[in-house]
C-alpha cells in the first residue's frame, strides 16, 4: 500500500516547518535583544511568520493524526537524512539530501517572511 499522494505535502510540512519555526524563533530573539533602531517591524514580521507556520503545522499534524499516519526521523548522515513515513501499519523510508533540506527550508522561510503583514 503506497502512501496517498495527498498525504505527501503534510508529511513534508512536518519535516520542513519545524526547521523554519526554529529559525524564526532564533531570529526573533535576535531582534528582541539586538541593537536595532526600530525593533518593532522585525518582531511583527517574525511573529506573523511564526503564527502562519504554526497554523500550517497544526493542519498537517491534524491530517496525519486523523489518517493514522506518523513521521519519524531516522538516520542522519553527512549527506542524507532518512525519514520514515508510517501509514496503516506500513512504513516507507525516504532519504533527503541534507543540502536539499537546507535549501527548501530557506525557500519556505523566504515565503513565510514575504507573506507577512503589509
Amino acid at each position: 500500500m503506497l502512501i496517498p499522494q495527498e498525504a505527501l505535502p503534510h508529511f513534508e510540512n512536518m519535516i520542513y516547518l519545524p526547521m523554519v519555526l526554529t529559525i524564526l524563533a532564533k531570529d526573533q530573539q535576535t531582534f528582541e535583544t539586538g541593537i536595532f533602531k526600530l525593533q518593532a517591524p522585525y518582531i511583527k514580521l517574525t511573529n506573523h511568520a511564526i503564527n502562519a507556520v504554526q497554523t500550517e503545522m497544526k493542519e498537517s499534524s491534524d491530517y496525519l493524526r486523523q489518517n493514522k499516519m506518523k513521521l519519524l526521523r531516522g538516520d542522519m548522515g553527512d549527506m542524507f537524512t532518512t525519514y520514515i513515513f508510517l501509514y496503516h501499519g506500513r512504513e516507507e523510508q525516504r532519504r533527503y539530501l541534507n543540502v536539499r533540506l537546507k535549501n527548501r527550508t530557506e525557500e519556505l522561510l523566504e515565503l513565510y517572511l514575504n507573506s507577512g503583514p503589509h
